[in-house]
C-alpha cells in the first residue's frame, strides 16, 4: 500500500508504479548498505512510504550493545566465529521483527546479502524464516540463491548484475532450478558506490553497463527467456524525478538509490558518517580495490588517503594467515586474511563499523559518486521520496542548513 499523498504524487509525476509479486509500490528502492548502515530504522522507515526498504545483513550486531558485549574480548579462532556468527544471526532477526513493525504493512523489506561472505548461506537462511519479504544478492553471482529459498516460493529473489551479459548466464541457470528471478538490480559501476560490478577499477568506464546499453539489452534477455513481466531496476547516480522519468522511458520499472537514503534522518548510522558522506565533492571520492577483490568507491577519508599511500607496500609483503585475526572470517575470500597480492590489505568490517561511528581516522565511508537530491542538508526519508517523485522542495530551517549533520 502507498500512503494517499504519495499516491497521487506518483500520479502527477508520471511516473510508473513498480509491481513485484503481486504488490504496487512506488518505483523507488533503498539499496543495503553495511556494516549497519541500512538496519531496521531506515528500512522500515523507507517501507512505510510503499517502497522498498532494504536491510544489510552484515553484522547487524552492532546495533545490539548486549550482543556486543556478548561478543567482547573473544579473541580469535573457531568459537570466536562461532560465537559472532550467531550473534550477527539473532541481531538479524531482531532488525527484521523492528522494520516490520516500523513499516506498518506497507511497501516491501528486503534484505540485502553479499554473495561474498562466509555466512551467506547462513543469512538467506534466517532471513527468509524471519519472514521478509525479498532476498536481494550482489557481491557475485548467486547461482544458488533457488536452491536456498526452495522452501520459501513466495519470497521475491532479486540479483544485483551490472550487464546483459550477467543477467543471460543467471537466468540459464537458474531456469535448471525452476525459478526465475523475480526483478534484476541493474547496477553502474561507474555510479554506485561500495563494492562495485566490475572485474577491475580501470573496467568501471566500460560502455556495456551504461543504462542506454544495459537496460534495453537486459529487458532483451528477459524477453528471449519468457520473462518480459520481470522489473528491471537501475542503480547508481540517481538523484531527480527527471532521471526516473529518463530511465523508465528506456524500460527500467524503478531505480535503487543508497547514499542519497543513507544520510537521511532516519538513516541507522551517526550523525557524523551522514555529514562525512553529504560533505564529500567529487574531488573527494575514490575508486580502489577492497579485501573482496573487487573495486569499490568511497569518501578519500584521513584513514583512507593513508591506507591507498600505504597500499603498494602492504601488498609486497601480503601472506597467508593460519586464520582471520579479526575474530571472525567475514568474507569467504579475503586480501588481509588470504594473502591475495592485489587485493585490499585492511580488515573490511572494522573499518566500515569504524565508519558506522563517523569516526574519519578509521573509517572506510562508501558513497556514490552522484550528486545528492538535498546537497549537505540531512533530510527525512519522506521529504527525500517525494523529491524523487517530483514534489516541491520543503524549506529547511537556517539551524539545519548550517548543521547538515544534525539528525
Amino acid at each position: 500500500m502507498i500512503p494517499l499523498e504519495l499516491a497521487a504524487l506518483l500520479d502527477r509525476s508520471g511516473l510508473q508504479p513498480l509491481r513485484l509479486r503481486g504488490r504496487t509500490l512506488l518505483p523507488i528502492l533503498q539499496g543495503g548498505m553495511g556494516v549497519g548502515v541500512s538496519a531496521h530504522r531506515l528500512a522500515g522507515s523507507v517501507a512505510a512510504q510503499g517502497a522498498v526498504g532494504t536491510l544489510s545483513s552484515v553484522d547487524l550486531r552492532r546495533h545490539h550493545p548486549d550482543l556486543m558485549e556478548r561478543t567482547r574480548g573473544l579473541g580469535v579462532g573457531p568459537e570466536a566465529k562461532q560465537a559472532i556468527d550467531a550473534a550477527n544471526l539473532e541481531a538479524l532477526e531482531r532488525e527484521v521483527t523492528a522494520a516490520r513493525a516500523l513499516s506498518q504493512g506497507r511497501g516491501l523489506l528486503a534484505m540485502n546479502v553479499m554473495r561474498a561472505v562466509s555466512e551467506y548461506a547462513a543469512y538467506v537462511k534466517r532471513s527468509l524464516a524471519a519472514g521478509i519479504d525479498a532476498i536481494v544478492v550482489g557481491a557475485g553471482l548467486p547461482l544458488d540463491l533457488p536452491d536456498l529459498a526452495a522452501d520459501h516460493p513466495e519470497t521475491a529473489l532479486v540479483p544485483i548484475l551490472s550487464d546483459a551479459r550477467g543477467v543471460q548466464l543467471l537466468v540459464r541457470k537458474w531456469e535448471r532450478r525452476k525459478r526465475a528471478p523475480d526483478a534484476i538490480v541493474l547496477e553502474h559501476p561507474r555510479l554506485a558506490g561500495g563494492h562495485l560490478g566490475a572485474a577491475r577499477v580501470e573496467d568501471v568506464n566500460d560502455p556495456r553497463f551504461d543504462f542506454e546499453r544495459s537496460v534495453p539489452e537486459t529487458l532483451a534477455v528477459l524477453r528471449a527467456a519468457g520473462l518480459e513481466n520481470t522489473p528491471v531496476i537501475a542503480a547508481g547516480g540517481i538523484g531527480s524525478v527527471d532521471d526516473i522519468r529518463r530511465l523508465q522511458g528506456l524500460g527500467a520499472a524503478g531505480v535503487q538509490l543508497g547514499t542519497a537514503f543513507a544520510v537521511t534522518t532516519e538513516g541507522d548510522a551517526d550523525p557524523a558518517f551522514k555529514q562525512v558522506l553529504a560533505e564529500a565533492t567529487p574531488a573527494d571520492i575514490v575508486e580502489f580495490t577492497s579485501v573482496a577483490g573487487l573495486p569499490a568507491r568511497a569518501v578519500a577519508t584521513p584513514w583512507l588517503k593513508a591506507y591507498l599511500k600505504a597500499e603498494p607496500k602492504l601488498q609486497a609483503v601480503a601472506q597467508v594467515k593460519a586464520r582471520c585475526t579479526k575474530a571472525f572470517d567475514c568474507l569467504a575470500q579475503c586480501g588481509l586474511r588470504d594473502g591475495k597480492v592485489g587485493w585490499g590489505q585492511f580488515c573490511i568490517d572494522q573499518q566500515l563499523a569504524a565508519a558506522l561511528k563517523g569516526d574519519v581516522r578509521r573509517g572506510l565511508f562508501f558513497r556514490g559518486a552522484g550528486a545528492l537530491p538535498f546537497g549537505t542538508q540531512i533530510r527525512s526519508v519522506r521529504e527525500l521520496i517525494e523529491r524523487l517523485l517530483g514534489g516541491e522542495l520543503p524549506t529547511v530551517p537556517a539551524a539545519l542548513e548550517a548543521t547538515p549533520a544534525a539528525a
